[in-house]
């Protein structure tokens, strides 16, 4: 059976636990850290301490950022695990304030990232450090309001607002729901979509037909253009945003905005770095 990968981030999915038969759709820890610690180490900010989820993604998040970090001349003066599902982040931030890094890096998500992004408000913290959130979604920025999340930079291989395309799916999707898509909800529609047009075309969904066809095969609808790699990786633009100001947005959900287009193959695990056996 298929295994078609989108809200999980850990890089390991095409590196050493890569298998025939998964495609990771959306994003991956690695694009994720080469685009928001990347960008941030670039603007000077080499101290940092990790504030991570106890599970596969936030180890994963936290190794791949650092190593973006040192590769920039950066270094982790110290990190905490905080488990799922934390409501009282308050003993953490009191050992990161300890630590005086320049940044307090947030590799956790969804309601994790949320209440450690409002304790740091409520800490004061975010008036002498720069606050890395390596995971944000524009939900997670709607429940925030523009007033507390403006100015945060994050990796996203989506956004509703990119271009006439996205904007079409976006209506769409909120005419249903009464709210924009996330990009791992639109990766969700498009895979199963790309899946379901595969099938159609090689008229059988023989497992092994259908992996030799969408690694041999460019992809293209609204959400990314790419191809899918041995290993499984899905390649395809990833996005540096910025959450906007109120002061800049202009419409409901108009959240975010581009700092950079980050090509798939420069952000993505190469072939050099690979731990997978099916790429290697």
């Amino acid at each position: 059976m298929l295994f078609l990968a989108n809200g999980p981030g850990t890089s390991a999915l095409t590196n050493e636990a890569c298998n025939p038969f998964t495609i990771h759709y959306a994003y991956d820890t690695v694009a994720i850290a080469r685009g928001t610690a990347g960008a941030m180490v670039k603007q000077g900010y080499k101290n940092w301490y990790f504030l991570a989820a106890d599970y596969a993604f936030g180890a994963a998040l936290q190794r791949d950022a650092m190593t973006v970090i040192t590769a920039g001349g950066g270094r982790m003066i110290g990190s905490v695990k905080h488990p799922v599902g934390t409501s009282d982040f308050s003993a953490y931030l009191v050992q990161a304030q300890a630590a005086k890094p320049q940044i307090p890096g947030i590799a956790n998500g969804g309601n994790d990232m949320i209440n450690a992004l409002k304790s740091i408000k409520e800490f004061g913290i975010d008036q002498n450090m720069k606050v890395a959130s390596l995971l944000l979604f524009i939900t997670d920025v709607h429940g925030m309001g523009l007033n507390d999340a403006g100015g945060l930079l994050f990796t996203t291989s989506w956004d509703w607002n990119l271009n006439d395309e996205s904007r079409a799916f976006g209506r769409r999707f909120f005419a249903k729901t009464g709210r924009m898509p996330t990009d791992v909800q639109a990766a969700d529609y498009s895979s199963v979509m790309t899946y379901l047009k595969t099938v159609r075309t090689l008229k059988t969904a023989d497992s092994e037909k259908a992996m030799a066809y969408l690694t041999s095969t460019k992809l293209k609808d609204f959400y990314a253009e790419g191809f899918a790699r041995a290993d499984g990786r899905y390649v395809h633009n990833m996005y540096l945003m910025q959450v906007k100001t109120p002061a800049e947005s202009h419409q409901a959900w108009d959240y975010v905005k581009v700092v950079a287009t980050m090509p798939g193959d420069e952000v993505f695990t190469t072939k050099a770095e690979t731990r997978c056996k099916l790429w290697q």
